[in-house]
């Protein structure tokens, strides 16, 4: 079994990297609020860490709920990824995540500060991984199926957001705080939307945007979302470091460009490929700012 697991963590979820992004995530968020809320003294240890696992538990566990769900599409279309291929056995992935939330739940009610939060989470992708009990109506519907899943990316922001504020004595309410709930929903948003939209030659039986609009309409949608989401960086990080907003500004003309030359002529590359390079720039600066904060203080 722990062989067959390897193969799923190094072809689908590869463990270092992700856990590494779930600090990140968790970081990120954590450190913009309470540098916004001027708080420069900070009490880490077991707990951030915990919140960092949780983030790369909870998507993990998405992962796989998505590979259960889709399971007969992949079997057609994704024939060689691990499950569907039989180089991993649906009894392995049910028994590792059974034991992933077994602990996670554990670790977050006997350490964190925010297990209401937790909960609210864990029953949301809960609820994601049955369809919201109407999988006839929302897997036939992929604006739908956008809609009903991809919020839950603003919910564990939530969830990290719950848990600063709770540590720190901050109102749970604020300007900051909403935005922050943001800033990283969109760019999740902006790349579930960019992986399905295709040049025309390159649909097939897979349902994509590009294939039920045109590949120019939602890739108009995305540029306009892509826009909206730099405006939340910008606030987060205007009275921190001028210097990131500027640099923000060049990621974002950057994306630009390619959403309109990929628009002249969807052949020339996969958008996709250009919004996650964008993505690890814009949140690369964003993480870099709280160093650059804390050693120099506003630039």
């Amino acid at each position: 079994m722990f062989r067959r697991l390897s193969v799923y963590f190094k072809e689908m979820y590869p463990i270092v990297p992700r856990f590494l992004l779930g600090l990140i995530i968790f970081g990120e968020i954590h450190f913009i609020i309470l540098l916004n809320a001027g708080i420069r003294t900070f009490r880490l240890g077991f707990q951030e860490l915990i919140g960092g696992f949780t983030v790369f538990s909870f998507l993990l566990w998405l992962r796989i709920a998505d590979d259960f769900k889709d399971y007969e599409l992949d079997s057609r279309l994704f024939a060689h990824r691990p499950l569907p291929s039989g180089r991993v056995h649906k009894k392995d992935l049910a028994v590792f995540v059974a034991a992933l939330i077994a602990v996670t739940v554990l670790l977050n009610l006997c350490f964190m500060n925010n297990f209401g939060f937790f909960l609210f989470l864990y029953i949301y992708g809960t609820l994601m991984s049955l369809w919201f009990f109407s999988k006839k109506k929302i897997q036939k519907s992929l604006p739908l199926a956008l809609v009903t899943h991809n919020p839950v990316q603003m919910i564990m922001n939530v969830y990290i957001i719950s848990f600063t504020c709770f540590k720190y004595e901050l109102p749970l309410f604020t300007w900051v705080n909403f935005l922050a709930a943001w800033t990283l929903y969109f760019p999740a948003l902006i790349w579930e939307i960019s992986r399905k939209i295709r040049a025309p030659e390159d649909e097939t039986e897979y349902v994509t945007y590009s294939k039920l609009f045109g590949y120019k309409k939602p890739v108009q949608f995305v540029l306009i979302l892509t826009w909206v989401d730099i405006v939340t960086n910008f606030l987060l990080v205007w009275n921190l470091n001028k210097l990131t907003v500027a640099a923000l500004l060049l990621d974002v003309s950057w994306m630009t460009i390619k959403f309109l030359q990929f628009i002249k002529d969807p052949t020339r590359f996969a958008i996709v490929d250009k919004v996650e390079r964008y993505t690890y720039i814009q949140e690369s600066l964003m993480l870099l700012t709280i160093p650059v904060y804390l050693l120099w203080g506003k630039l």
